[in-house]
């Protein structure tokens, strides 16, 4: 605009001055007898005064494409002056250019390289850094290269970002934000002989930390690639924009395949043909187990064959575990027999529908014989669904653990029985959705209780009382993330409770709702 107005404030001094001359000349003008007296003077007067009304009607007109073309872009020559005309080169980011995503311009982008990122972890883990990972890439004007997902970790599962996500939304929905590929440009590829400059990012950095290391590191090799994913973005201290950019990537960014969707879909619609049904988040898995060493309740065998496991994995870094001391301290899942003492204490009655969202509960039926027994109305995804139906999603643990999310999510109650990566997303989720019922068990509190109750200190209608007044303000309602400085692992983490994106609307709109059973 600074250009625009310098050239109207001097087209109109021009002008002026032209008017000026013009005017003097006419009040010069000669008789006709001292025309010709003067010969050929008086031609070359008017002569000079065509030129000047040329040259002053030019700068009008001049002066009218300047000011037209500050609401209208016309496509100008290379040649002609486009500092003047294009309002988007203007001041100090002049050599901006216009990204384009799908063939349609979305605004200023100008990217400082190419992020490329290895995803490690289960599925809940890898949806959280892949929010991270977006995050990161908008905050450094990166294109981000759809992100690789874990196939070498426990679950083995050989899927692909496009098996399990909906890489067009994914795409479409975040691309005034930043800029997503398929793959590095064939072109930009050919010219990288070696392996793109790999690392892994410092766990719970804050934005500062990527603009300051890594951007440098980005202008220099142009590809940069990111073999750790989990957990490299603070929890707390981040701009609010960031923050709420975690949660529209999270929340609208990331959908499943159409084909997860239509089958979880297809799970909630049975589910709720009866009405109310519990969400039992079980992590009595064998991988959970082994890398927790937590073996109350499993026999000798049983212990040795996690505790080989657990050796077996070198990236477990922690290998001598004492079992009853991690329980005693709340850092075990709670069995299934805990379990269904928990269930019964806060409430739930025999005739609860109740989802397992869990992979194979270790050991078997015989775990289960106690809960089953409690709440005979148990079921899973393989019990609601056929054979046929479940079939592509076999031997894919992420896709099968996708559908899971979907009903988790959509719950009356969802129970996680610890507090690890699917439990914290999904009641992150559920918080953003309007605070539904999540009962984040106290295990500390409740192993405390059991042992009261199991050692006859306490009676059943005691440990019941007990129970329900641990978890009254446990039950899902608005709370304020806890930060501890320094700690990152053991303040609470930001996809278990987006405050940033929950506002007081829908905070307000659940203020009067009983959160109880």
């Amino acid at each position: 605009m600074a250009c625009h107005s310098r050239i109207w404030s001097e087209d109109w001094w021009f002008f002026g001055r032209v008017r000026w001359m013009v005017d003097e000349a006419r009040a010069r003008k000669p008789t006709p007898a001292a025309g010709r007296a003067s010969g050929g003077g008086g031609w070359r007067r008017a002569a000079v005064r065509t030129w000047m009304l040329r040259v002053g009607s030019s700068f009008l007109i001049w002066t009218a494409v300047v000011q037209l073309t500050s609401v209208w872009q016309p496509r100008l020559p290379r040649s002609w002056p486009a500092a003047c005309f294009d309002r988007r080169s203007a001041g100090a980011n002049a050599t901006v250019d216009l990204s384009v995503i799908g063939g349609e311009e979305h605004g200023i982008y100008k990217s400082n390289g190419y992020l490329k990122v290895s995803c490690n972890g289960g599925l809940n883990q890898m949806r959280a850094a892949i929010c991270d990972m977006v995050t990161i890439a908008r905050h450094l004007n990166l294109t981000l290269v759809i992100p690789e997902l874990d196939k070498t970790s426990f679950w083995a599962d050989p899927s692909d970002f496009g098996d399990i996500f909906n890489v067009n939304h994914f795409i479409n929905s975040l691309r005034d934000e930043v800029k997503i590929i398929t793959a590095l440009p064939k072109k930009f590829s050919s010219k990288i002989r070696t392996e793109p400059f790999t690392m892994p990012p410092v766990s719970w950095s804050s934005e500062k930390y990527y603009l300051k290391q890594i951007l440098p590191l980005v202008r220099k090799h142009k590809v940069i690639h990111f073999n750790r994913t989990d957990a490299r973005l603070a929890n707390n201290g981040l701009p609010l924009r960031l923050q709420k950019l975690r949660c529209r990537i999270n929340y609208e960014g990331l959908r499943f395949t159409p084909e997860i969707e239509a089958l979880g879909d297809k799970l909630i619609s049975i589910l709720r043909r009866s009405g109310f049904f519990v969400v039992l988040h079980l992590r009595y898995e064998m991988d959970m187990l082994s890398f927790s060493g937590c073996t109350h309740g499993c026999s000798d065998k049983e212990t040795e064959e996690l505790t080989r496991m657990r050796y077996a994995f070198p990236w477990w870094k922690e290998k001598e575990i004492v079992s009853e001391k991690k329980r005693l301290e709340g850092l075990c899942p709670l069995t299934p027999e805990e379990t269904t003492l928990v269930l019964r204490a806060l409430g739930f009655t025999r005739d609860a529908l109740i989802y397992i969202a869990s992979g194979e509960i270790y050991g078997g039926e015989r775990r289960m014989a106690a809960l089953r027994a409690s709440y005979p109305k148990i079921v899973r995804k393989e019990m609601l669904l056929s054979a046929e139906e479940l079939r592509p999603f076999q031997n894919h643990s992420t896709q099968m653990a996708a559908l899971d999310y979907l009903v988790s999510v959509a719950s009356d109650v969802f129970v996680p029985t610890y507090d690890g990566n699917m439990a914290k997303v999904v009641e992150g989720h559920r918080r953003y959705a309007g605070f539904r019922r999540t009962i984040v068990l106290d295990r500390r509190e409740i192993v405390e209780l059991l042992d009261l109750l199991q050692d006859g200190k306490l009676s059943w209608d005691q440990f019941s009382t007990a129970v329900k007044e641990v978890h009254k303000n446990r039950m899902g309602q608005p709370t304020q993330r806890k930060v501890i400085p320094g700690r990152p692992k053991e303040e609470d983490y930001f996809y278990a409770n987006p405050q940033e994106c929950t506002g007081p609307s829908r905070i307000s709109s659940i203020q009067s709702r009983e959160f109880d059973i």
